[in-house]
């Protein structure tokens, strides 16, 4: 990755760095991470820095909210320089101002305590891209949360697992679903909640299955499956991604 000068970066961020693929097959995509502080943000000078034109919601927010922008904009900026050579900050869509991509290309972005990443993949193979990142939830939050997170199947198949297991489970279930949607919604411009996907199965290599319990439209209706990858970092991140291809 080139130094960025700083007049290019927001100074609420570090550097965009790489990240690993979570696969050998996601080799072609580009996945950066960066860190940000929300105290060090002076929002309209850093987003000039950035070359963004925040929507209105963004400009009122606080500033945690307006660094994680910045700091996930940062991160898709520049996976698509590495791609593409064009240091495009991607606009928002307007139905769920969600990022909206260049032509040619896909991507999400995520963010969740101080930290933010962007993949970026080309639209020739990609139809979507889903990217999550979750803190592992604590057993005791994690065993609050299971009923709305798991389907009854899933809740079924992780009774028999420990309270830390069953923690990695549903935080596992909660990113890789989340992941799903961000793959899925562009194209299919319908909402789905948890309860519309479950896990069929894992791997510790780090893999996941999950499959559609809904029809969201004719190429993605119920019984599809799809595989997903996550990694747990050193730091207890929990990153999925589902990267469906034509």
């Amino acid at each position: 990755m080139p130094v960025l000068p700083p007049a290019d970066l927001p100074g609420c961020c570090t550097a965009p760095e790489p990240l690993p693929p979570l696969a050998a097959e996601l080799a072609s995509l580009s996945l950066l991470h960066c860190r940000f502080d929300p105290a060090q943000v002076s929002f309209e000078r850093d987003a000039l820095r950035l070359g963004a034109l925040p929507p209105d919601n963004i400009r009122r927010a606080v500033a945690k909210r307006q660094a994680e922008y910045l700091a996930g904009r940062l991160c898709a900026r520049e996976a698509l320089r590495q791609l593409s050579g064009t240091a495009a900050v991607p606009g928002h869509r307007t139905t769920d101002r969600g990022p909206a991509w260049p032509t040619g290309w896909v991507g999400a972005i995520t963010h969740s305590h101080g930290w933010a990443a962007a993949v970026v993949g080309s639209a020739r193979d990609y139809l979507g891209l889903g990217l999550d990142v979750e803190n592992l939830l604590e057993p005791a939050k994690a065993l609050r949360l299971a009923e709305q997170i798991l389907t009854p199947a899933e809740r079924e198949s992780v009774q028999a697992l420990d309270e830390d297991r069953q923690a990695f489970a549903i935080t596992l279930a909660f990113s890789a679903k989340e992941s799903l949607f961000k793959a899925l919604h562009p194209q299919v411009g319908q909402m789905f909640f948890f309860q519309d996907a479950e896990i069929l199965g894992t791997d510790p290599g780090g893999t996941f299955d999950i499959r559609l319990l809904l029809d969201l439209s004719p190429r993605w209706f119920a019984g599809t499956s799809l595989r997903g990858h996550f990694r747990l970092d050193e730091q207890q991140r929990l990153l999925t991604l589902v990267a469906p291809r034509h």
